[in-house]
């Protein structure tokens, strides 16, 4: 009697969670994400490799090849290669919440009196928060190789919104993965079959002119195409509001169909 007693308190403790007390939870939840750099630099470690790879491949390998010279291919895929890294970076949101399920964290989580939502939205806010570094590194190191932001501190703060707007919607697909899949390895999985297409068959990369002509007609409707041009265009000049108007559309949509699934698939297992 008494345990059923404490499983209705911790119900109904759910259901007067109110707007303002369920930010506290979110903002402490991604705290507690955060923190845990702190004490374990290869997290961020692992946020590092990946841009210095990509960027330095990219540029010395195929730069020559694609646009004859390494500094104006670089000029060129940076925007890309920005947009990729914020699309792979949202898989460490599925793999830890993948991790946190099977160690039993989200468990104990989901017997206090917190937001429903807060677990999976604390752990989305700090993911996020951690592409700021990735962010900064590309650029950072773009700009040792020869790569010039055109459009000053307005268009690289445009940028850096735009990607974190677009992070913050893809990661409840993450979020998605992250619950329906078993474990981790088949999280990687599902979340690289998704993502790997999506972005090798947009303008990230390449010229949309330079594709097959059928496949030309994919890429234009492509998100990620657009947030390429979008981020381009805020750091290099070039067309800008159409691009952007398209990934929030897109990232609307995003967000409208993935956070109902990813809290129904929460739900559904406690």
């Amino acid at each position: 009697m008494t345990t059923l007693t404490g499983t209705t308190a911790v119900h109904t403790s759910h259901n007067r969670v109110g707007p303002a007390a369920g930010f506290r939870h979110t903002m402490t939840l991604a705290w507690r994400s955060l923190v845990q750099i702190k004490h374990n630099p290869m997290e961020l470690l692992d946020l590092s490799v990946q841009p210095i790879m990509f960027l330095l491949l990219f540029t010395y390998v195929f730069g020559g090849a694609i646009a004859g010279s390494t500094t104006d291919y670089l000029q060129f895929s940076l925007p890309g290669l920005v947009v990729q890294n914020m699309l792979f970076a949202t898989l460490t949101t599925a793999i830890g919440l993948s991790t946190d399920i099977n160690k039993g964290v989200f468990d104990r989580l989901r017997s206090l009196p917190i937001a429903r939502s807060a677990p999976l939205a604390g752990r989305i806010v700090a993911d996020t928060l951690k592409q700021v570094w990735a962010f900064a590194l590309f650029l950072g190191l773009g700009t040792v190789l020869g790569f010039r932001v055109q459009t000053g501190p307005v268009g690289v703060a445009g940028a850096l919104a735009l990607l974190l707007g677009f992070a913050l919607a893809m990661s409840w697909l993450s979020v998605l993965i992250g619950l329906v899949a078993a474990d981790p390895e088949k999280v990687q999985i599902m979340a690289f079959s998704i993502m790997m297409p999506i972005t090798f068959t947009s303008n990230a990369f390449v010229p949309t002119k330079t594709l097959p002509e059928w496949l030309q007609r994919w890429t234009e409707v492509n998100p990620v195409t657009h947030l390429a041009d979008g981020v381009r265009g805020l750091l290099t000049g070039g067309p800008v509001a159409s691009h952007v108007l398209v990934s929030a559309i897109w990232g609307l949509a995003i967000v409208l169909i993935f956070v109902p699934l990813s809290l129904r698939a929460f739900r559904a297992r406690g």
